[in-house]
């Protein structure tokens, strides 16, 4: 059953124009999510900085208060064509303020301009230059534990960042991933509210440059051989969300392949919740176990 304030949601975006209209405009709608972003509210944190990692811009911020010595990298979602460092500003803050942990939210290329694999390329580049002297210069021990976070195809990012680079996580939260381009869930045929299987289908055709980057484990991280490489991992989802049931799968895999995994279903949510904690009162609870489950394993 639905959350009435998912209710609510649906029945506040009814008439919005979807990703997969042939006349949705990118750009229009980029600078919409930017000026809806800059217009809201934000939490204090102690700093905020920005910069370029490796030739990638990145954004970071330090908790307000400092609990715990880690660097968390942050991946926005978006289908990977929508939202940047700059609509993610408000969850990134809470992100660092509830963890307690310094966040560090990346910049990377979108499609359609630039499709796979500029976006975990540019996660990966840095990701290794965290390790080769970024963290001194963010001003962090160079021994300072890194986790990944993301949400839907942010989540994707982070998974796959863990799975090019074993062994550099030390835990992942991947909030509702966006896995599997082939869409073969039964969610996606029982669960289209608030996100129609069309536009998901919309989302991996920006993403993919030839088809032949479907089948790639990079984008379609789900036909890794390295799952089993993967750090302690914490995977949420939505119980309708087309999404929801290649998350499961994914946290299923995991524990057959031994990882220390934890798979949630937030009951009632749709697609996108985390990120409005003034729209569902779950997303809050939600922001506090992954700050939970990060710290747990740093």
């Amino acid at each position: 059953m639905l959350h009435p304030q998912a209710r609510a949601a649906l029945e506040a975006a009814a008439g919005d124009q979807r990703v997969s209209d042939p006349a949705f405009d990118v750009e229009a709608e980029r600078a919409r999510d930017r000026a809806a972003a800059l217009a809201g509210p934000r939490e204090q944190v102690a700093q905020v900085r920005d910069l370029e990692a490796a030739g990638v811009p990145v954004r970071f911020y330090r908790p307000a208060v400092d609990r715990v010595p880690a660097l968390v990298v942050h991946l926005h979602g978006g289908g990977f064509v929508l939202n940047d460092v700059e609509v993610h500003d408000a969850s990134a803050r809470r992100l660092a303020n509830r963890t307690g942990m310094a966040v560090l939210s990346v910049e990377y290329r979108r499609p359609p301009e630039h499709p796979f694999p500029a976006a975990p390329d540019d996660v990966s580049a840095v990701t290794d230059w965290l390790v080769a002297g970024g963290l001194e210069e963010l001003g962090l021990d160079p021994s300072t534990p890194l986790l990944a976070h993301g949400d839907s195809a942010g989540a994707n990012l982070a998974l796959v960042a863990a799975l090019r680079h074993p062994g550099r996580f030390a835990a992942l939260a991947l909030i509702y991933p966006f896995l599997d381009p082939t869409m073969a869930g039964e969610s996606y045929r029982t669960e289209v509210q608030g996100f129609d299987p069309a536009d998901a289908r919309w989302y991996w055709d920006q993403y993919a440059a030839t088809p032949a980057d479907l089948e790639h484990p990079d984008l379609a991280p789900l036909r890794s051989d390295r799952l089993g490489t993967l750090p302690p991992t914490l995977v949420v989802t939505a119980e309708h969300d087309p999404l929801r049931d290649e998350g499961e799968l994914l946290a299923g895999r995991l524990a057959e392949l031994g990882v220390e995994v934890v798979g949630t279903r937030y009951l009632g949510m749709l697609h996108g919740f985390w990120r409005h904690p003034d729209a569902y009162h779950a997303a809050e609870p939600l922001m506090r176990q992954v700050a939970a489950f990060l710290g747990q394993h740093v």
